[in-house]
């Protein structure tokens, strides 16, 4: 995986960018408002690179934090949470199954973009998009998010 055609945001660019993250996760968004953004495509991802790490990805141009940027943030919403024994699954790149997850953010809609973490820890292992609503990734059978980019792949390893 490379990076091609990256670009330095323009401020009117990079204000859109800050609003529309500030709407969908809040407040923490401000830690990098005066920070450099630059957007770039890898593969088939349209990125959004801060300061040199790769901490958004862009799907249907809506912005969404990389695992990485989960990490960087320390972002707590579009939560879908697995048990011990789907981690090993879901770091190497498989979709989540219904039967693994234990909560899941009340807010999730179907195909909206969420971020899989680990029971124990709370630590983010993967982003991926619901493929059901919330109310029914719990105790259900079934898949229930296709996984995108999980801890350990091309995005994940990418250096910019």
């Amino acid at each position: 995986m490379k990076i091609k055609s990256r670009v330095q945001l323009r401020k009117s660019a990079k204000n859109k960018l800050l609003t529309s993250l500030r709407s969908s996760f809040g407040d923490v968004i401000d830690k990098i408002a005066d920070k450099k953004l630059e957007s770039a495509t890898a593969d088939w991802f349209q990125i959004i690179i801060v300061d040199g790490d790769i901490l958004f990805i862009q799907e249907d141009d809506r912005p969404f934090p990389t695992v990485r940027g989960v990490l960087e943030l320390d972002l707590d919403c579009y939560k879908v949470t697995v048990d011990a024994g789907a981690v090993r699954f879901v770091v190497n790149g498989a979709d989540i199954m219904c039967p693994g997850i234990v909560a899941a953010d009340p807010e999730i809609a179907e195909n909206d973009l969420v971020i899989i973490t680990e029971e124990t820890h709370g630590k983010p292992l993967a982003i991926g998009r619901a493929l059901v609503p919330a109310s029914e990734m719990v105790g259900k059978s079934g898949k229930a998010v296709k996984s995108i980019h999980h801890v350990g792949d091309d995005l994940w390893n990418l250096e910019a």
